[in-house]
């Protein structure tokens, strides 16, 4: 995948979570800047969304650990390296687990 190709992806995922947590009706507020989604939750705690571009990745920093996606032409959606778990799947997650409630983000 070349650099545009990438970005190009990657922004759009960017705004399709934004959008989910617009929809959720959980309170989650956000900010994006500089290629970095911020999630911050009423507790206070954070998870950091952001493009690696150097390695074609998004990356996930959040209190249950750091995850790295690649992107799976196939199937259109971006996996975790380790596991295969899709982000949506992985964000509702540990979005869960921040809010402590149900977060359920639509993948658009």
């Amino acid at each position: 995948m070349n650099e545009s190709d990438f970005d190009r992806l990657a922004e759009a995922t960017l705004v399709a979570v934004e959008e989910a947590i617009d929809d959720c009706g959980v309170d989650i507020d956000y900010d994006t800047a500089g290629g970095i989604l911020t999630l911050e939750f009423a507790n206070g705690s954070q998870i950091i969304i952001n493009k690696q571009a150097p390695l074609t990745q998004i990356w996930v920093a959040a209190r249950s650990g750091g995850f790295h996606f690649d992107f799976d032409v196939a199937a259109e959606c971006w996996r975790l390296a380790a596991s295969g778990e899709e982000l949506f799947s992985c964000l509702n997650r540990i979005c869960s687990e921040q809010a402590g409630e149900p977060v359920s983000l639509e993948r658009p």
